[in-house]
């Protein structure tokens, strides 16, 4: 999967292509042949000061001797002026140096659902250049922000002691998505009762006969042994998911995510770019045109 050397400066041109491609452009792109092998995908995600980034990085470490490892971090942008600060890539310097390592910050951009515009033609990109894993790095999420769990096989919920109140919001949310929960910064006080409280929360949790059942577990970065049972952890889910052959159930729940995002993205252009008359006709009509220009007929400044 990883005989030629990875070609990094075509890599990051065809992943600031796909970042700064509109909808249209997207849509419009030649049929994709499948890769030969795709990827592994694991998420971490979590809410903000989480020690994502940091958890991460000893987790990729821990894992870059397995093949090709790309790591894709996305930073939030700021809604005033679109810029993001990209800083989860400085947080990662003692990764750098590695031949078979990338990393790629990127800015959330217009999305609200803690991922990245254009995110699934870049982990397909990912694939194209034979990674044998990608991890996934969310903005920090809240409650309802969990579209992360379709782009990855293994999503990790990391979350902090003492941060109870954060668990009971995400309780209905992000919660039930997890596949492995991990208290980070397990060295601080209350860390030993966040993991039991999570497993309270997990034990009223209905599964199926047969159902992965996410485990809980304590987590730091001063300890070596704790990151490694998180690897460990990884690989099991793995494990179970290539046993039960749910990997196509993702892919079809990706494609669904894909054609939505991109609806949503052309939508927002098109919206974007009429002037207040537009807004002036009857809402039906606005709608009507507005499908019609979506459908990449140019934008007119009235309807």
């Amino acid at each position: 999967m990883t005989s030629k050397p990875l070609d990094r400066r075509a890599l990051g041109r065809t992943l600031t292509q796909l970042t700064n491609a509109s909808a249209l452009e997207l849509a419009r792109r030649p049929l994709r042949e499948a890769a030969a092998c795709s990827a592994r995908r694991i998420g971490i995600t979590g809410a903000p000061g989480a020690g994502k980034s940091t958890l991460l990085g000893h987790l990729a470490l821990a894992r870059a001797a397995r093949g090709r490892l790309g790591v894709l971090a996305v930073d939030p942008s700021s809604p005033k002026t679109g810029g993001a600060i990209l800083g989860d890539r400085v947080r990662m310097d003692e990764l750098a140096g590695a031949a078979e390592l990338y990393i790629r910050s990127l800015g959330s951009r217009k999305t609200s659902d803690g991922l990245a515009d254009n995110l699934p033609e870049m982990l397909d990109a990912m694939d194209d250049f034979g990674f044998a894993e990608v991890m996934l790095e969310t903005v920090g999420v809240g409650q309802t922000d969990y579209a992360a769990r379709v782009q990855v096989d293994t999503l990790v919920l990391v979350l902090l002691p003492e941060s109870g109140d954060t668990v009971q919001a995400m309780k209905a949310g992000i919660m039930e998505m997890a596949d492995i929960f991990v208290v980070n910064k397990a060295d601080l006080p209350g860390a030993r009762k966040m993991a039991t409280d999570i497993q309270r929360i997990a034990a009223i949790t209905r599964h199926a006969q047969g159902a992965w059942v996410p485990p809980v577990l304590l987590a730091s970065a001063s300890q070596p042994a704790s990151v490694d049972a998180l690897s460990q952890a990884i690989d099991r889910h793995q494990s179970w998911l290539a046993a039960g052959d749910l990997r196509q159930s993702l892919k079809d729940q990706r494609a669904r995510y894909r054609l939505r995002r991109l609806l949503e993205i052309r939508a927002a252009e098109v919206v974007a770019e009429q002037d207040a008359a537009f807004f002036a006709a009857p809402l039906e009509q606005q709608f009507r045109r507005a499908l019609e220009l979506a459908g990449g007929t140019r934008a007119c400044a009235s309807p």
